[in-house]
């Protein structure tokens, strides 16, 4: 019988809440196999634990640990100088499974040591520019940390700043050009061309081989390619969102005869009053509600902030990312205080928002704000993350994440039909039955983990298939337990 069940207790044990690092240790024994790469993964980890996992000498430990987002990225530095390549490479990639929503920023520390590197590692299965290349699209790396690459000490960021070429401000990128670095100096002219219409003209041909989207999203346009732009809708969705796209051109996208892409222009902040006057009498809804909140679009960086929210849905599970360049305090307290409600869901979305203008947001009459309040801001009352959590299965895996959701005061849930609520509910303390012989496997597991069960209860479900793991992971049991069963699992012996 334990034969069969050791497959459970091992996972079991290895998310236990209360485990002590000596039992989380144990698991690091490459006899526990895939428990232990999975816990490192999965699980936030006590002091010694974490140490433990950041000097074993097994690299599948620690490129486990490169992609937990459990544990505090600060703590993950060490492994920005791994001698494996593999577990600078998971590092840079990012957390997998990739986290429900939220996407964690690296500490300057790990970029700078991840962009810097000459080298892909000891173990030469990547090179130094894959591991770039993976941390440049894991999301991971904030605006704020892009935007002061120009000023970085180390010539090689500085180099990276001059990618960035179009978005740099004017005083950033005199200074790249006349870096004290010649390498520096030589990269900023050869990224220059991105704001000369004409040699953005001449190197076209290149750039439709590899995509087009740079070029017209992005680069300033001779007159002949913004005309090209309205021939093709995929160009004209480009050009839409192109900072540098000139006057006119936003004008008769303004006058589009399709709702799509006067919506598109609706927030630009470099829209005129005449042309906003006459969005706002739009024949469609949220066109009119798009060129009503552009007077809260003054900056480029208001405008995406808004871009991030509007016409989303009260369903959007887009990754949560920090609001990098941010918009002032006060900026966002007027929102909080909009008859919009579209503005009042970007309040709503912004976690530093004062706990006195986040409490109304959290009873507003718009259920979008409600929703994004829960999934966004800290101070949300845990009711609300319950009652979306009912209503929305949709946010569910984020929810769940969140150190504020209810772990507690859920019992009334327990007879739910949806089985991810009563999983909710079959954890609660206050359960004077917790549901172990529920129909559904993921609510008999949460019930045996219900830290209100006795020791004599767990032993029995200990035994059962049913409820061994969720018995093992119950914070209930006696770490000499945890003990045995981990001797009759890696051991061989008999559980006392």
């Amino acid at each position: 019988m334990s034969a069969s069940l050791r497959p459970l207790w091992l996972r079991g044990v290895a998310f236990n809440p209360a485990a002590p690092s000596d039992v989380l240790i144990r698991l690091m024994d490459p006899a526990a196999g895939e428990t232990g790469p999975a816990m490192c993964q999965g699980r936030d980890l006590p002091a010694a634990a974490l140490d433990a996992a950041l000097r074993h000498p097994d690299r599948t430990i620690r490129g486990a640990l490169a992609r937990n987002h459990h544990v505090d990225p600060q703590a993950l530095v060490p492994l920005a100088k791994d001698p494996s390549g593999l577990v600078r490479a998971w590092l840079a990639d990012g957390p997998r499974p990739r986290a429900p929503r939220r996407v964690r920023p690296l500490p300057d520390e790990i970029l700078v040591a991840l962009l810097t590197s000459e080298d892909g590692g000891e173990d030469g299965r990547v090179t130094a520019n894959e591991i770039v290349g993976g941390l440049d699209g894991s999301g991971q790396v904030p605006l704020s940390f892009r935007h002061s690459l120009a000023d970085r000490e180390h010539p090689g960021l500085r180099r990276q700043a001059t990618w960035g070429w179009g978005s740099l401000p004017p005083e950033q990128r005199a200074k790249l050009l006349d870096d004290p670095d010649p390498t520096v100096r030589r990269s900023a002219r050869e990224h220059s061309w991105v704001l000369d219409p004409e040699e953005v003209e001449a190197r076209l041909p290149g750039y439709e081989a590899r995509g087009w989207g740079f070029v017209f999203g992005e680069c300033a346009l001779t007159p002949a390619l913004v005309e090209r732009c309205f021939g093709e809708d995929l160009l004209l969705f480009a050009l839409a969102g192109n900072r540098h796209a000139p006057h006119d051109a936003v004008a008769r996208l303004a006058r589009h005869p399709e709702a799509r892409f006067r919506a598109l222009v609706a927030t630009r902040p470099d829209l005129g009053p005449e042309l906003v006057a006459e969005l706002r009498e739009d024949p469609h809804e949220e066109i009119r509600t798009r060129a009503r909140v552009q007077s809260f679009s003054r900056t480029w960086a208001e405008h995406d902030v808004i871009g991030r929210i509007v016409g989303h849905g009260r369903d959007c599970t887009c990754p949560i990312t920090e609001f990098a360049p941010e918009p002032p305090a006060e900026w966002f307290a007027a929102c909080a205080a909009s008859e919009e409600p579209v503005l009042r869901r970007v309040a709503a979305s912004w976690p530093g928002l004062p706990a006195a203008l986040a409490a109304p947001l959290a009873r507003d009459e718009d259920e979008e704000v409600r929703i994004r309040l829960a999934c966004h801001h800290p101070l949300a009352p845990p009711r609300l993350l319950l009652d979306v959590f009912v209503a929305h299965p949709v946010h569910r895996p984020h929810l769940l994440t969140l150190p504020a959701f209810p772990r507690t005061g859920t019992a009334h849930l327990v007879g739910h039909p949806d089985p991810q609520v009563r999983a909710v509910a079959a954890g609660d303390p206050a359960l004077s039955d917790p549901p172990v012989a529920d129909s559904d496997p993921s609510v008999r597991r949460a019930a045996a983990a219900n830290p209100g069960l006795s020791p004599e209860v767990l032993e029995v479900l200990l035994a059962d298939p049913g409820t061994a793991e969720g018995a093992a992971a119950n914070p209930s049991l006696p770490v000499a337990r945890m003990h045995a069963l981990l001797d009759d699992c890696l051991g061989g012996t008999a559980p006392a």
